[in-house]
């Protein structure tokens, strides 16, 4: 029996490759990690532990094993062996031991289920380690060696397919039809030529319509000239989670290719906080020069939309709190333009105990929300929120990305807890004012 045969079901593995060729497969998608920023992030670590007090999973369970330094360890030790200024004595000496698949199996559940690459224990560390940008790195070995959890690995292979989790291309035509027959509003697909290609979450294609509804009214609204393309429109990239670059890059260039091909200046991506850390930070990547368009974020756009006097909104004079997702905030520096935009909606904020930049994380991101197995530990985290949220007193609950979104409603079941999450665009648009 091999190794793998051994180890506890809640791991999972695609393919079949020998236990060797998987732990050969990860070792070489780490040392390509190993430039000299990853160098020096692995090289500070003085052990501190003010990491661990950062993260949502380690302070919800009280568990060492979430300690995010800890998720990094057989990265770490790859390094030491294979890339660091003393790799030959590691090696010689056996000072260092080889991960092996048992560890890497193991450390599925650290990377994937209780990690969100949040970014909240980067923000702590005092040596500035970009801790959840090593485990993105790490990810990359993970998926060389067919070690995803099953579920994230079946949306890996349907994007493949389709080019999106929630559909093919070809039946986009049909669902937006759909979506503008059931919320009464004008939606364009494959225009030959606009000034905006419009992207989607896949919630918004399936059960939560009404946000991709209320996109298509706000910009009816302002007369922009827009469409949606069944050659690019999913902008939640499951390859960014995953830890498969092939299939980022694909996705991410087949958005901004399509806005090229067709002349628009500008890709709006949906109230996705992942869509906006792949399409507008690590794009460029891919093109190696400047990106030819503009990605906005939903957030960005609703800000500047109230700031010119494109749209105005009623007052809805009522409190409430905002939940900062973490990489439309923390990793991507939109903090200020949600509370302009609530300020706008006449609303009396009062913020939670952790909020803007410190913020903690919903539970659910890096794709832990789709995640089946990692339920119990989600739930763990939304305690958390739910405590927050109470304390503040407020009436409502707000946020701009439809993955916290979600997250935040599937605690909110699970703890029988009478509190509705409510998104910031479907705001905007249900109090447009004429």
């Amino acid at each position: 029996m091999s190794t793998a045969a051994k180890l506890p079901s809640n791991f999972d593995q695609q393919g079949d490759q020998s236990d060797e060729a998987r732990v050969d497969a990860a070792l070489r998608s780490f040392v390509s990690e190993f430039g000299v920023t990853t160098a020096l992030h692995m090289e500070s670590c003085v052990h501190c532990g003010l990491c661990a007090q950062a993260c949502h999973f380690h302070v919800a369970t009280g568990d060492p094993k979430y300690t995010p330094i800890r998720k990094l360890e057989p990265f770490h030790r790859t390094y030491l062996r294979e890339a660091s200024a003393f790799a030959p004595l590691f090696r010689a000496f056996g000072l260092v031991k080889k991960p092996s698949i048992v560890d890497l199996q193991q450390w599925q559940e650290l990377l994937y289920d209780s990690c969100t690459m949040c970014g909240r224990c980067t923000l702590a560390c005092p040596m500035g380690i970009d801790i959840a940008e090593l485990v993105k790195e790490a990810r990359h070995g993970m998926f060389k060696a067919g070690l995803v959890p099953d579920r994230l690995a079946l949306m890996d292979r349907t994007a493949r397919q389709w080019g999106s989790t929630a559909t093919p291309g070809d039946d986009l035509p049909d669902i937006l039809a759909e979506v503008a027959r059931e919320h009464g509003v004008e939606i364009p697909c494959d225009l030959e030529a606009a000034d905006m290609l419009v992207t989607a979450a896949p919630a918004e294609l399936g059960e939560h319509t009404k946000a991709l509804a209320d996109a298509a009214k706000i910009l009816n609204h302002i007369g922009v000239k827009w469409t949606m393309h069944q050659a690019g429109f999913d902008a939640a990239n499951i390859g960014f989670n995953n830890g498969d670059l092939e299939l980022q890059e694909r996705l991410t260039r087949a958005l901004i290719d399509t806005a090229v091909k067709i002349g628009a200046k500008t890709v709006l991506l949906p109230e996705c906080g992942h869509a906006y850390g792949a399409a507008r930070w690590e794009a460029a990547k891919w093109y190696r020069q400047a990106l030819p368009v503009r990605i906005l974020h939903m957030t960005e756009f609703l800000d500047e939309l109230i700031e010119t006097k494109q749209i105005r909104v009623n007052k809805i004079s009522d409190t409430a709190t905002f939940h900062d997702p973490c990489q439309i905030v923390r990793r991507g520096g939109l903090e200020a333009a949600a509370r302009r935009v609530l300020a706008a909606l006449g609303v009396e904020l009062i913020e939670l105990e952790n909020h803007g930049l410190t913020g903690y994380c919903c539970g659910g991101g890096g794709g832990v929300v789709s995640n089946q197995r990692a339920a119990p530990l989600r739930n763990k985290v939304f305690e958390m929120k739910k405590l927050q949220v109470e304390a503040t007193g407020a009436k409502r609950l707000i946020t701009s990305c439809g993955q916290c979104l979600i997250t935040l409603e599937m605690g909110a079941k699970n703890a029988r807890w009478d509190k509705r999450p409510e998104s910031l665009l479907e705001l905007v648009a249900d109090n447009l004012a004429d």
